[in-house]
């Protein structure tokens, strides 16, 4: 969401930075739209002045003993106009509101010009790919034949794109959600937070989610709760409609929920395995800062996502975003890949956004200092990461030549064993 008068004052420079990234702005429609607007309720204050002097009026002649009937008729009529006027100039707000809403942020001058993930620049990459005396299996083939991982039995539960752990993989996944957050609140300094997984409208509508991406989200019927995509939902509107302090900033909170989505826009990719499920597990990390301090802020959360790849002994490689592979909401983003064996390619596993005041002002998150004037603050997050890509990719980079999974010495003490074998 942009600050409107910004917007108004430089259309032609937002519309060309917007083209960057894939969006065609109607300029001609929004001015129009606009024009009407201010128009519609310029005439309805001029409206309710005139009807309020002719009120005043019929007051002083009332005093005076002299007959209202006429002006009483006017001031009845002007009622019935301005009910109308009002209608009209609720409706085009209404309609301008939803167009503002439908209108992705303008990337930030660093982000690197593309139309594709094609155009995307590799600006890190850390660890040494493994090599294997035997052809790498992949993981959907690894956590059956382990016995940690069934498909067939949670299709039967549920549908297709979900998955049931067992024994050493439920325990693995539960293992990497108490690694994550005890590493981001003891070494990188979150708090922990456990927020709602089911979620208001105006939540969805605060981070960007809605009224744009609506297909892509479960809604529970006959309510306005839905299931939350990610952390980053109900953690960044813990803040909605309130004023922080300007020096309590920058404010970094940690989150494990569920996630929950429906794939509408994958059209068959990654269906197989757990790359790509409708509900897996993650753990995010979302940050309130200072405008000037956030793209600070932006490497530190990356780091903070990276360091976890590091400690588990994880390939990655880092990769900054291009105009036209960035999500609606973000003004820069990385995203952190990790090496999959079984597949011989990089796979996302985090993305770390700099929102800039683009989620504060949908969701009306300010700070100030002292008496000085509440501005907008900043807004990131980032997978710390997402649980089930971090899961496949420990079986797939530590599987071993006789069928069983190395456990990364950290995660040792969470799970009790060094090595995951086929259950009996």
């Amino acid at each position: 969401m942009y600050e409107l008068s910004y917007f108004r004052n430089n259309l032609d420079a937002v519309a060309a930075r917007l083209a960057d990234r894939g969006f065609t702005m109607d300029l001609e429609a929004f001015r129009k739209l606009d024009t009407e607007r201010r128009q519609a309720v310029s005439e309805t204050e001029a409206l309710k002045a005139q009807k309020n002097a002719e009120s005043m009026e019929i007051g002083k002649l009332k005093k005076a003993g002299e007959d209202t009937a006429d002006k009483q008729q006017r001031v009845r009529e002007l009622d019935e106009l301005l009910k109308k006027l009002d209608d009209r100039a609720n409706a085009l707000d209404a309609e301008f509101r939803e167009l503002m809403a439908g209108i992705p942020n303008t990337p930030h001058e660093s982000v690197p010009k593309g139309r594709s993930a094609d155009d995307n620049v590799v600006v890190r990459t850390w660890g040494k790919i493994p090599e294997f005396s035997f052809k790498a299996k992949s993981h959907w083939d690894l956590g059956p034949e382990l016995g940690i991982l069934d498909f067939e039995r949670a299709a039967k539960i549920t549908g297709a794109r979900f998955a049931v752990y067992m024994g050493l993989g439920a325990k693995l996944e539960r293992a990497l959600i108490n690694f994550m957050l005890d590493v981001h609140t003891q070494h990188h300094g979150y708090t922990e937070v456990l927020p709602p997984f089911v979620i208001n409208s105006q939540s969805l509508y605060g981070t960007g989610q809605l009224p744009k991406f609506a297909a892509d989200l479960f809604k529970l019927e006959n309510t306005d709760y839905w299931l939350a995509p990610t952390a980053e939902v109900p953690v960044t509107n813990l803040y909605r409609d309130e004023t922080l302090d300007l020096d309590s900033l920058p404010i970094k909170f940690c989150a494990y929920t569920p996630c929950f989505r429906s794939e509408a826009g994958s059209y068959g990719r990654d269906v197989r395995g757990i790359i790509r499920q409708h509900q897996f597990q993650k753990v995010e990390l979302v940050k309130f800062s200072k405008p000037e301090d956030s793209y600070a802020e932006l490497d530190k959360l990356t780091a903070d996502a990276q360091d976890i790849l590091e400690r588990l002994g994880l390939p990655y490689r880092t990769v900054a975003l291009c105009t036209g592979d960035m999500g609606f909401s973000t003004a820069k983003t990385y995203d952190i890949e990790v090496w999959l064996p079984g597949q011989s390619e990089y796979k996302e596993i985090s993305s770390c956004s700099n929102f800039e005041g683009f989620q504060a002002r949908r969701a009306s998150i300010r700070a100030k200092s002292g008496k000085g004037k509440a501005d907008y603050v900043h807004t990131l997050n980032g997978s710390g990461l997402a649980v089930g890509r971090t899961w496949l990719a420990i079986i797939e980079n530590y599987q071993q030549e006789d069928g069983s999974v190395v456990v990364p010495e950290v995660l040792r003490p969470y799970m009790g064993t060094d090595v995951i074998r086929p259950m009996k």
